[in-house]
């Protein structure tokens, strides 16, 4: 449909776009991430992950002005709520009491990647506005049950509210290389040193059972993981889903792609004992040290680490925690790197000086009654979170001012 010169697209395949054209859109928003790359949704789609047959049917929107596209997003067709770390079984559960159809919604998210960034592409607010209209009407005229905006950044929010959607809060823990008196950690010692006793001990002595338990760690980025680097992460990735029961959501073609079209995106650490590989854990980064050499494009400002996929071959007390957390760390403060974002869920991250944030989801549904319903549950869910947000920040695992003071 066209309207005042805009023309909106429905396409049924991330393939149909441009890669470049929604890249060059990704570029310009204030909150983006390597994960709205039009590289890392084609694999999603490439790879079967993310696909009509595993309940995810891609419905990509853009709006196009004198052929020129001017805003774009993800968008799918549901036929469950997995993958998506927003959870809303209970409402789904509401409507089939009732006699309702819940199922196929409309999902605007980055299948199984909770990280917050901008999901409605634009060239500024007014064509972000007008993207979400247009979803809107689309699922209007589908005459589907609900539209969701999974994680989105705080333009995407700004747009919601103009819209009309109800807006929701969860909770992630990410860190940030921000140091007691200002400027960034010079080195993980000094890290160390921000926190309270109990925190810092037992950091050090997780790491020490690690050591004396005869691991050590290496890290690859870029294109410097070697394909034999990728097939031991993806055994260990795949061994750790396994165990709990489940098959991994993504698929060695998923990481052959990202080794092939995104590589200065990932960072992998992988442990060792007596020259053998154990474990490993992969990192995404938004941006590629200088000092690592090479050259890409996928520097969004500031740079900021993902704490993304692990698995282990063999059990190493305390080992998921150097892995995940210690060794990034370390990382990011010697590469100059701004955050660490942790993932979904997590409170055990404080711990581990992981802080908690306030994560946003928007939320359309089109019948009446339960759109108020679920607004008047979302007022008293709000009013938990942020009751709980207040909570946790009284724990902080770092020390006050005048414990810093009495003991510098």
């Amino acid at each position: 449909m066209a309207e005042k010169g805009i023309i909106t697209r429905v396409h049924t395949s991330p393939l149909a776009l441009d890669a470049a054209e929604w890249n060059a859109l990704l570029a310009h928003q204030a909150h983006a991430t390597p994960f709205m790359r039009h590289e890392y949704l084609a694999a999603v789609h490439t790879s079967g992950a993310a696909v009509p047959a595993t309940g995810w049917h891609p419905h990509y929107v853009t709006l196009e002005q004198e052929g020129h596209l001017i805003a774009a997003c993800p968008l799918y067709l549901k036929e469950h709520s997995y993958g998506e770390y927003v959870f809303d079984w209970a409402w789904a559960r509401a409507y089939q009491e009732h006699g309702l159809r819940y199922y196929p919604k409309a999902l605007m998210a980055v299948p199984f990647t909770p990280v917050p960034g901008a999901r409605l592409l634009a060239r500024d607010e007014a064509a972000r506005t007008a993207l979400l209209r247009a979803v809107v009407a689309w699922c209007e005229e589908q005459s589907l049950s609900s539209l969701h905006l999974l994680f989105g950044s705080d333009a995407d929010m700004a747009a919601c509210k103009s819209v009309g959607l109800m807006q929701r809060t969860t909770v992630q823990f990410h860190w940030k290389n921000r140091a007691p008196g200002g400027g960034k950690f010079h080195d993980f010692d000094h890290f160390l040193g921000a926190l309270t006793q109990d925190k810092r001990k037992k950091i050090r002595q997780e790491q020490r059972r690690v050591r004396d338990a005869g691991v050590r760690f290496r890290w690859a980025l870029g294109s410097n993981i070697s394909a034999a680097d990728w097939d031991f992460f993806y055994r260990c990735y795949e061994r750790t889903y396994l165990e709990h029961g489940n098959p991994p959501y993504l698929s060695r073609p998923f990481f052959e792609r990202m080794a092939q079209d995104m590589p200065g995106a990932w960072l992998l650490f992988i442990a060792e004992r007596e020259g053998k590989a154990i474990a490993s854990s992969l990192i995404a980064v938004s941006a590629y040290p200088s000092s690592a050499g090479g050259q890409n494009d996928l520097d969004f400002s500031p740079p900021t680490a993902y704490g993304r996929y692990w698995g282990a071959l063999e059990r190493v007390d305390s080992l998921h925690f150097d892995a995940c957390y210690y060794q990034p760390l370390a990382w990011c403060i010697a590469h100059g790197f701004a955050a660490f974002e942790g993932g979904a869920q997590g409170e055990h991250k404080m711990a581990r000086a992981l802080m908690p944030v306030a994560t946003h989801s928007a939320h359309w549904l089109a019948h009446p009654a339960f759109a108020d319903a679920v607004e008047h549950f979302l007022e008293r869910e709000d009013a938990g979170v942020a009751a709980y947000l207040e909570e946790l920040e009284g724990r902080t695992p770092f020390r006050t001012a005048t414990q810093r003071a009495a003991n510098p």
